[in-house]
């Protein structure tokens, strides 16, 4: 961040060559490891045909309704008041929940065991779409300790 009054200019990707879509392009980049951006895309572009035939959708709108619903809408933030740190709940930007939510599905995708990176990443993908999984677990987890934690909600600022 600067230190002068400027703005930092937000860089979008390109858009992916399949889809035309930004939000395929983050995800594959995301994906990506030791700059092997075919094997990633490779990966997510056949994930996301098997998610989409599983649950009776075009391949990009499967992708949106994952990422939608595996998106925070509330974190907890730590902040030092007098000696004492408090867990504040604050609101979350739309785009911060977007990279959240594609960050876990990819991690949670990784840590499944057994099968190839498409088989696992389909079904990360299906289970954050129809509600369940360890991508959704971890959003209600901080949801649920953003509300616990609502009674600080006095010290955001």
């Amino acid at each position: 961040m600067p230190r002068d009054a400027r703005r930092v200019v937000k860089r979008i990707p390109p858009p992916d060559a399949k889809y035309n879509s930004v939000t395929v392009a983050k995800f594959i980049n995301r994906l990506m490891i030791r700059g092997q951006k075919n094997t990633a895309e490779r990966i997510v572009y056949s994930a996301l045909q098997f998610a989409a035939e599983q649950v009776n959708s075009n391949p990009e709108e499967a992708l949106e309704r994952a990422i939608r619903n595996a998106a925070p809408l509330v974190m907890v933030k730590s902040r030092r008041v007098g000696g004492a740190t408090y867990q504040v709940p604050s609101e979350i930007q739309e785009d911060r929940g977007r990279a959240l939510a594609m960050r876990w599905l990819i991690a949670s995708a990784r840590a499944r065991s057994g099968k190839s990176m498409e088989d696992k990443l389909a079904s990360e993908l299906i289970d954050a779409i129809q509600g369940r999984g360890v991508t959704i677990k971890k959003r209600d987890d901080i949801h649920k300790m953003a509300e616990a934690n609502k009674a600080f909600a006095h010290y955001r600022w």
